[in-house]
């Protein structure tokens, strides 16, 4: 076995470019924030349509690779076991492609919708309060998992099926664009992969952060204050650093398994001791919302009423879905050994959508109830504390709220390590030249991407400079990230007819 060496030009480059775009937001955040702000209205504004046609395509292809003849290739030596049981590989997927966003955004969202609601909607209406809590489990639903399922293919089939352990995206494009993907074509790609990755993953990790310190205020009893945010932070990277140096076995496996117990755990509790019929009637009336507005929601622009609705919600989030899509398909290939692509497809859209929405009917409605029977102006702590707060002192309306609130930080810690111990496994990956299988990253690799990630949020916190703003780079870099996904489904195709011809022959 081939000793594992890095690529100096693709680790060395990509620090150099986050740096060049990180550090100029953090010594002129204004002006800076500014400049990000005039081009994300440009581009969201003139070009937002494609993010809403990217969703469409993502869709329509994954249905159509599952159901087709491609739906019964596997992604290794066929006979083979797969690599990880259903339970501990769905863990690992769902942990891997949400994090602690999905615990913010499923509690809060919904409260963004009810006071300013799509369709024309009056503001607070029964019928805002009914689409309220169906608009986040579309965001969050089978478009955006199809997003991520895509990817995992032509990097799998190249890795496992073709022998070819390189595990990149620029990898993945060589049937369509040969040995360009070997020189600066090549790193273009890769370093775009790695500066959105660090952008969207460093995004949500500080948007983590003051959760898990809003919990931990409560619970101690503790002002809510820089220092808090930081010591938070540095137990939630050193978390997930010691899980990516111990592997993908021994820690993100078990991480992300312990991490699905303790979620269910609370979801169980909250449901039961909490408005239960509430929650089970809004949930029905969600499900039934998402079916009869499903291709609705998919295509709506607003082009009469011109609201911001689908620029600020739909467009933002599919982008988000967009960036972080080859991060978590690279995830999602490695994991996916010995599995039809029928399976890696419907069990990303099936398990991810799923597991989405159940936190969204079950915190979300939790939180709506709250709000409607005027128990709680959670949308009035919402405009004055922010969500963090909202979100805490919903909780505090539970029975043993303490216990459920220990509970919810924990959760929101864990799922945010078994977020970034994932990604910075594949920077590490895609950073290595060459992995053979059952090989891994070195260890020093995955733990400087896992302080990489960590740095721009501790720094900006620092700072009190705008994280919103990396964010918000990081999104820009969606409309390229759509040529490379189309690229890559593309690649797939041509890489599974070119080996079935010679096959038959």
């Amino acid at each position: 076995m081939t000793k594992v060496k890095i690529d100096r030009v693709t680790f060395f480059l990509s620090i150099t470019v986050i740096l060049l775009v990180c550090l100029p937001i953090v010594i002129f955040p204004d002006t800076a924030t500014q400049l990000i702000n005039k081009i994300n209205r440009f581009l969201t504004t003139n070009f937002g349509f494609l993010n809403i046609w990217m969703g469409i395509f993502a869709l329509i292809a994954a249905l159509w690779f599952a159901f087709s003849h491609y739906g019964n290739i596997v992604l290794g030596p066929k006979g083979e076991a797969p690599e990880f049981n259903k339970f501990s590989w769905a863990a690992m997927l769902f942990c891997a492609g949400i994090g602690s966003g999905v615990m913010y955004w499923g509690s809060i969202e919904w409260a963004y919708y009810l006071t300013n609601p799509p369709f024309g909607m009056e503001s607070e209406s029964w019928q805002a309060a009914e689409m309220a809590a169906t608009y986040g489990i579309f965001h969050w639903g089978p478009i955006g998992w199809a997003m991520y399922a895509l990817p995992a293919l032509p990097l799998a089939y190249s890795y496992f099926v073709r022998k070819d352990h390189i595990f990149k995206i620029s990898e993945a494009l060589r049937s369509i664009f040969g040995s360009k993907v070997d020189g600066i074509f090549g790193k273009i790609v890769d370093i775009f992969f790695i500066f959105g990755a660090v952008g969207a993953t460093a995004t949500s990790l500080g948007l983590g952060t003051p959760l898990i310190a809003a919990g931990v205020s409560n619970i101690l009893g503790i002002e809510m204050n820089l220092t808090l945010n930081l010591a938070v932070l540095f137990v939630v990277i050193v978390l997930f650093s010691i899980s990516a140096y111990s592997g993908l076995k021994k820690g993100i496996q078990v991480l992300s398994n312990i991490n699905i117990g303790l979620i269910i755990a609370i979801l169980l509790f909250v449901l039961i001791t909490g408005p239960t019929l509430f929650i089970l009637k809004m949930g029905t009336t969600s499900f039934g919302l998402l079916l009869q507005n499903f291709f609705r929601m998919s295509t709506w622009m607003d082009p009469v009423n011109n609201s911001g609705f689908t620029e600020n919600w739909t467009v933002f989030y599919w982008a988000w879905w967009i960036i972080s899509s080859p991060l978590i398909g690279l995830f999602i290939a490695r994991i996916s050994r010995g599995l039809k692509v029928k399976t890696v497809i419907l069990g990303s859209m099936v398990f991810g959508t799923l597991g989405c929405a159940i936190i969204f009917v079950v915190f979300g409605n939790l939180g709506l109830h709250l709000q409607l029977t005027n128990q709680l102006d959670v949308v009035g702590i919402l405009n004055e504390s922010g969500g963090p707060i909202a979100i805490i002192s919903v909780l505090e309306t539970l029975s043993m709220n303490k216990i459920v609130i220990v509970g919810f930080s924990v959760a929101a810690a864990v799922f945010t390590a078994t977020t970034f111990d994932s990604v910075s496994y594949i920077l590490a990956t895609v950073t290595t030249k060459k992995l053979e299988e059952g090989q891994e990253p070195a260890k020093w690799n995955r733990l400087f991407w896992a302080f990489a990630i960590g740095f721009i949020p501790m720094s900006l916190l620092i700072i009190d400079g705008p994280l919103f703003a990396i964010q918000t780079v990081s999104i820009i870099t969606a409309i390229p990230i759509v040529l490379i996904m189309i690229a890559l489904i593309i690649s797939f195709k041509k890489m599974v007819d070119t080996d079935m011809k010679l096959t038959n022959k």
